[in-house]
């Protein structure tokens, strides 16, 4: 019988949500993501280590510190997995830059003229961005410039909705993350149908296809594999490996849950946001205002992580 992670091929397309390339060419997924915490763990693994060697290398001969060297890292690591993967990579830009969109701006466009410099066209990458307002704004410039964005740490429709007036080309809508604070909130429980994160995608891609809005939507941080069974069918999901493997070796029929076609049907009016707008309604959702703030606070520590282990490894290699 067909694996239900073969089912959801038919209907989504898969991301692989790890710098992990064993486990990326184990299943085969059309893109891939990274993260400072994702990088951080793979720098961990021997098998990799070439490419953090590489980078304290070049930033040790040129002089330089440990941000640069980071990047070039996330660099090198992105460069890898273009390798095995068909489709797209998404590289960070650095979460302590979530509230400055000149220098949001400014390093993705280092971050693509790096990969340029190898001869990895920009059609290849996805810049991620946090979805703060100044972020949108970031990506907004972008997007015109031909530099496709990848909206994360998103919890909520207007952070949707601005993001699609930006023209952005995709967007991470959290699931697992949304069902932590409720469980926190609330201390109940919830199944794959009530999860109020599966429920949020649902809401933003019922929105998406009911405007006609092309930006993509790729569910993200997923606690288990209820929850991405409920999005089967959406544009497409970005998966650890954990719950790659799982669905792999899950059996039974999986039943498609979005459609473009049903979507189109059943969503709000269109939002018009400006600043102030959009920070009001943000304001007003206590669940995505403390998760936008707690994931930028987490991305931004797993970089100083990141940025310590290569200072670590430069003094000694120096």
């Amino acid at each position: 019988m067909t694996s239900k992670l073969d089912q959801l091929k038919t209907m989504t397309t898969i991301v692989a949500d790890t710098g992990d390339m064993d486990s990326i060419r184990q299943f085969q997924p059309q893109d891939c993501t990274t993260n400072p915490t994702l990088i951080l763990k793979a720098a961990q693994i021997d098998g990799y280590a070439h490419l953090v060697d590489e980078a304290i290398d070049w930033g040790g001969k040129r002089g330089l510190g440990a941000d640069a060297i980071a990047d070039r890292l996330a660099v090198n690591f992105g460069a890898e997995l273009t390798r095995i993967v068909p489709g797209r990579v998404s590289t960070e830009v650095d979460a302590d830059l979530s509230f400055d969109t000149a220098a949001m701006i400014a390093k993705a466009r280092l971050l693509i003229s790096e990969y340029e410099a190898r001869g990895i066209g920009r059609e290849r990458i996805l810049i991620k961005l946090a979805s703060t307002w100044e972020g949108i704004r970031a990506a907004e410039t972008l997007q015109k410039e031909g530099i496709d964005c990848n909206m994360t740490l998103l919890f909520s429709l207007a952070q949707a909705a601005a993001c699609a007036d930006a023209g952005v080309f995709l967007i991470s809508p959290f699931v697992g993350r949304i069902l932590d604070w409720h469980k926190k909130a609330t201390g109940q429980e919830y199944t794959a149908e009530t999860d109020p994160g599966v429920q949020s995608v649902r809401s933003i891609y019922n929105y998406y296809k009911s405007h006609g809005i092309s930006t993509v939507v790729m569910g993200a941080s997923f606690r288990n594999t209820g929850e991405i069974e409920a999005l089967a069918g959406c544009d497409r999901l970005t998966i650890s490996p954990q719950l790659l493997g799982e669905l792999d070796a899950a059996e039974g029929d999986l039943t498609r849950k979005l459609s473009p076609e049903k979507g189109a049907t059943t969503a709000p009016a269109r939002m018009q946001l400006d600043e102030s707008a959009f920070r009001f309604a943000l304001n007003e959702d206590a669940m995505a205002t403390e998760k936008l703030a707690e994931g930028i606070r987490l991305f931004s520590a797993d970089l100083r992580s990141l940025r310590a282990m290569v200072s670590e490894r430069l003094a000694k290699a120096a």
